[in-house]
């Protein structure tokens, strides 16, 4: 099924791709970014996105296979069939998205957020620039913050993500993101 052109582009979240086929039943090879890896497998419909066109599709069977994903696409029941799907993205709407008590945010709602460092006794408050990505290191999330035109200078840093710590205070509505943050590191 088609989606129409009315679906707004902002309002979908990327989950995977669909890397290539496996085997000759119609299954594909299936890369996810969520955490753990077949959370994927909870949306039991998604949109898949190809050459600019979206595309709805129900997941009949999703699993784990060796140290990765492989799933079995509704109307998909041969090799040649499953290949028109390699490459597509796997999007969903961020509505779909299970709700988060206070103080938790999914990666996306901080990404493009401004970071401002707050003064302390040792520095003046600093604009330090927007989210530009998160990235997960083992010991705790980072957020990684691009200078622009508005911020202190154009350098990129890495700010560990510890709420209480670090993280004074996150603003969804006003777009910022309050640290406790040397603007010289």
């Amino acid at each position: 099924m088609a989606v129409t052109s009315n679906t707004n582009q902002n309002d979908l979240l990327a989950l995977g791709r669909i890397s290539s086929v496996y085997g000759v039943r119609g299954w594909v090879k299936v890369y996810s970014y969520t955490e753990p890896m077949d959370n994927i497998f909870g949306y039991s419909r998604w949109l898949l996105k190809q050459k600019g066109q979206l595309q709805e599709i129900a997941v009949v069977q999703g699993k784990k296979h060796g140290k990765g994903l492989i799933a079995h696409l509704e109307g998909c029941n041969d090799r040649e069939a499953a290949q028109q799907y390699c490459g597509a993205e796997v999007l969903i709407h961020k509505g779909q998205l299970p709700s988060l008590v206070d103080g938790e945010y999914y990666w996306h709602q901080l990404e493009g957020l401004r970071v401002i460092a707050v003064a302390t006794d040792e520095y003046q408050q600093a604009d330090l620039g927007r989210v530009t990505r998160l990235m997960a290191t083992g010991a705790n999330d980072v957020l990684v913050v691009k200078g622009d035109k508005q911020s202190i200078d154009q350098r990129e840093r890495l700010i560990p993500f510890l709420p209480d710590q670090v993280i004074e205070s996150i603003c969804i509505e006003t777009g910022e993101i309050r640290v406790d943050w040397d603007p010289e590191f």
